[in-house]
Order: C-alpha cells, then structure tokens, then sequence
C-alpha cells in the first residue's frame, strides 16, 4: 500500500476493449479506449493533480490507456479483478456493469490505497511481448502436434508438418530475439546471469520470469510467491482443517518454474534435501514440489534484491 495520504483522489477506471468508463470524483465519463479517448481522459484528469487512476487487469486492453498515463505522468494502479469483485461483493454489490464497476474501483482505491504500479521499461514491454508471443506459439505447437497424431489424409498430414515447422522458426525467432534484448541491456543481462546461476534455472525460465514478473527484487519473499501462485491458503473454520491449496497467481511464470523445480529438486543439493524431507515426512510429491517451488521462488527474489546474495553450495 502507499502511504496513508487521504489527499489522493482515487479515479476509478473501467477498461474494456473499445470503451472506458471514468469516475472522478464522483461524475461518470464515458470515453473511447482509443487515442483520443486517451486524450480526453488526460484533460480531465488535468484539473486534479491529485488524482491516482484505479483499474483492473484486463488481459491488455488497459495496456495503451496506462501508457499514456505513464507518459503523463499520471499515477495509475494495476490491480487485480478477483479482489475488486470480492470487494463489490463485500459491499452488497452484486450487479456488474462498467459504470456500476468505475465508482467501486475507485472506492477500492479509497479503502486499500494500492501503490502506483511503476511504468515498465521499453525494454521490459518488449521482452513481455516477446515472452508471451513465445508462449502462445509454443501453446499452438502442442496443440498443432495433437491433432496431427489424428490424421490419415496425406494433404492433412502434409498441412499439419508444415506448420508445425512454421512454428518451430517462429519460436527460434522469438528466442534470438530474446537473447539479443538481454544481451544489449546491462541490468537485464546482469538479473539473467544471476538467475541463470540456480541449478535447474536455464536461459529459457530466467528470461520468462524477468519477463513476466518484473516486480521480482522488489517485493517481499511472501509477495512474490503469492504472485507466482505457489503460496498455500489455509482453509480452518473452527475444528474443520481444511487442506492447503494453492490459488491465482502468474500462469506463464509457475509453468516455467514448475518445469525448473522437477530439475533442481535432482540437480540441487539444498532443494533435493528440501524435496525429501517433505517426501520422507509424508507429503505427497506435488505437495511436496510445490513447496519446493515456493523456495526457489524466495531464492529468485533475495538474488535479485540482494547482489552480494550468494547462492550456498
């Protein structure tokens, strides 16, 4: 949370796909999600210096809004749609519409004070998309190869090699690409090496948690394995215990990580004997692994924080 400063003025900020929907200070504004739009909503914003935007992750349609808040230099908080609904909830509100959706953000804002999210780097942007291009294609691949296992027309089978080579280029060309973007920046190349250093950790799973969790380094271990999704939840009421689960959290990040953790939990001493002590007290192996996901999560985030961090051997 930022600081309890209540001369902020939380702006609530409805984002859909052609359509924004404003609440400020009270009065509702129906914009475009287009340049214009854009425009309109920073003469608005202009005559309150004060005002810190409010919106939900929307799978990127708040992407080019928040670029040009951050161009701006207009405080905007990203924050996430599931504790805003819970809220409304909360509240009695159980309707959902943009302009129902504007003035309960910005009353979420009033109530929880969330930190500006800090404007990415060009370079960050880039290997973001680069990383999620890379994921959606290597998703595509799977799915591609699956159905290829199907077919007996020899045209089909013949369309399905050839995309699937299609797609093994693109995903080479999203790697180099990828490579020579951490490369050329000095903090990127620095942050990869050191992740790079975790048994397990290949160039591959560094790139997408620099790309997919920039926030790494910068928040406290309990964050950063709450926004990889690999922080267990208790479930107890009363005599009932509940098992723990695991919730939310970055998708592309613990794909990568869980693929990581199968290899460090043979290739690295400290979680090995972490995995099997968990494995010789009972714990189920994907119990088990997921905990050792969990470190390697806190190992990332104090390597990143701390450059005289030493990895122990």
């Amino acid at each position: 949370m930022s600081q309890n400063n209540t001369s902020i003025l939380y702006v609530g900020l409805d984002v859909a796909k052609a359509s924004l929907q404003l609440d400020l200070a009270g009065q509702p504004h129906a914009l475009a999600n287009d340049a214009k739009g854009h425009a309109r909503l920073l003469k608005l914003l202009r005559d309150h210096p004060a005002a810190q935007v409010v919106c939900e992750a929307t799978g990127g349609y708040e992407k080019p809004v928040l670029r040009a808040l951050h161009a701006a230099q207009v405080p905007a908080s990203v924050v996430e749609a599931g504790r805003v609904r819970h809220f409304a909830r909360a509240k009695g509100q159980r309707a959902k519409t943009d302009a129902i959706d504007a003035p309960v953000l910005s009353e979420y804002g009033r109530a929880f004070q969330p930190a500006p999210t800090p404007a990415p780097t060009a370079q960050q942007t880039r290997l973001a998309e680069l990383s999620q291009r890379r994921g959606q294609l290597l998703h595509t691949r799977t799915a591609e190869s699956n159905r290829a296992a199907h077919y007996l027309d020899q045209l089909c089978v013949r369309q399905a090699r050839q995309l699937r080579q299609a797609l093994e280029k693109q995903i080479a060309q999203c790697d180099a690409a990828i490579t020579e973007l951490i490369a050329a920046d000095e903090k990127l190349q620095a942050q990869a090496e050191r992740l790079d250093a975790i048994p397990g950790v290949g160039a591959v799973t560094a790139a997408t948690v620099l790309a997919e969790l920039p926030e790494l380094g910068r928040i406290s271990d309990g964050a950063a394995a709450a926004l990889v999704g690999v922080a267990p939840c208790n479930r107890d009421s009363g005599a009932m215990q509940g098992a723990r689960h695991i919730a939310g959290g970055r998708a592309a990040v613990r794909c990568a990580l869980y693929m990581a953790t199968l290899s460090a939990v043979r290739h690295d001493a400290i979680l090995k004997a972490f995995y099997l002590k968990l494995r010789a007290a009972g714990k189920k192996p994907k119990v088990a692994l997921v905990a050792a996901m969990r470190k390697l999560v806190v190992l990332m985030n104090r390597l990143l924080k701390n450059p005289n961090f030493q990895l122990a051997h």
